[in-house]
């Protein structure tokens, strides 16, 4: 069958405004009809594409194992998540743990504690502290994506789980691996920051550990789309995710995104000599930019990772 020159008119197009794969969202919804869904398949897409915004709750739910893979499964297995939730809900407000004036994060933390056996005693609890701020930063941020609170639960709790448990032991080695990549991109500002003695106190935590939770608004971490584009276009154009990366298996995503910002900055960096002044410059970086820092993150990820690759 001969292209369409039309289709690929549009498709170069999108392309060249900074739209990939706006031919995918059928693709996907083939890869959704399975049953059971293929994880393999559904991660590969993931990992290639930007997922749909319409489709990326159900998708990060499937990958993160809170539904089963067998479709027909979902609506009762959707349900025992609910009355899970409640159950617990209960039991921390029966405990008195919680009240009606708990922050939801911290709510989600307790209930996160009580599972996984960590509640510390009544008496004992205060505000959390530093140990348990990975988990807040994640939840705030993701209650800015779901407004369901049982589905931000599960994906809170899942999320974190599955990010420790998969890349808990590579997490330590990203802050090397970000510099090996800054010295092929741009080893003057490698060499500033170490001669500065900012290289190891640059804020891998904020990066590394809460996934960029807390740092990049969450409307930076999709791509907007120009007022060119009609409602209905809208609708099939992705949004890229850092966080669909991560959740469908690479934590690598993490460090280009870190790398991009660096580079992004370079200018002002090399003009800052103390490394608390550095730090202080990237734990507070202008948030009108970082649609763009997102966007070449993803493009050097690929460039160096490919697009079929999983290991982090």
């Amino acid at each position: 069958m001969a292209d369409d020159p039309q289709r690929n008119f549009r498709s170069a197009y999108y392309e060249k405004v900074g739209f990939r794969g706006v031919e995918e969202k059928k693709s996907l919804e083939i890869l959704l009809k399975d049953n059971p869904l293929d994880l393999e398949k559904l991660s590969t897409f993931s990992q290639r594409f930007p997922l749909p915004s319409m489709y990326r709750i159900h998708v990060w739910k499937v990958l993160l194992g809170i539904l089963p893979p067998h479709s027909d499964s979902h609506a009762l297995v959707g349900g025992y998540r609910k009355e899970q939730y409640q159950d617990i809900l209960e039991a921390l407000e029966v405990m008195r743990y919680i009240n009606s004036s708990t922050p939801s994060t911290h709510v989600y933390l307790r209930m996160f504690q009580l599972e996984s056996q960590t509640l510390p005693r009544c008496s004992e609890t205060s505000l959390p502290d530093e140990e348990n701020e990975d988990f807040l930063s994640i939840s705030r941020a993701m209650e800015e994506i779901v407004d369901d609170p049982v589905d931000c639960y599960w994906l809170v709790k899942c999320f974190v789980n599955q990010y420790h448990t998969k890349f808990g032991d590579s997490v330590p080695h990203l802050p090397k691996s970000l510099e090996h990549y800054l010295s092929q991109e741009e080893p003057r500002l490698l060499n500033h920051l170490k001669n500065s003695g900012a290289l190891h106190q640059l804020p891998y935590n904020l990066w590394f550990r809460h996934c960029f939770a807390g740092c990049l608004p969450e409307s930076s971490l999709q791509r907007r789309l120009p007022a060119i584009f009609s409602s209905s276009t809208k609708a099939t154009i992705y949004k890229e995710w850092v966080w669909d990366k991560v959740i469908s298996g690479s934590c690598k995503i993490l460090v280009f995104v870190a790398l991009e910002i660096l580079l992004s900055y370079k200018i002002m960096l090399m003009g800052i000599n103390r490394p608390e002044g550095v730090v202080r410059f990237l734990c507070n970086i202008p948030q009108e930019n970082t649609d763009a820092i997102v966007t070449k993150a993803i493009d050097l990820w690929h460039k160096y990772s490919g697009t079929l690759i999983h290991a982090i």
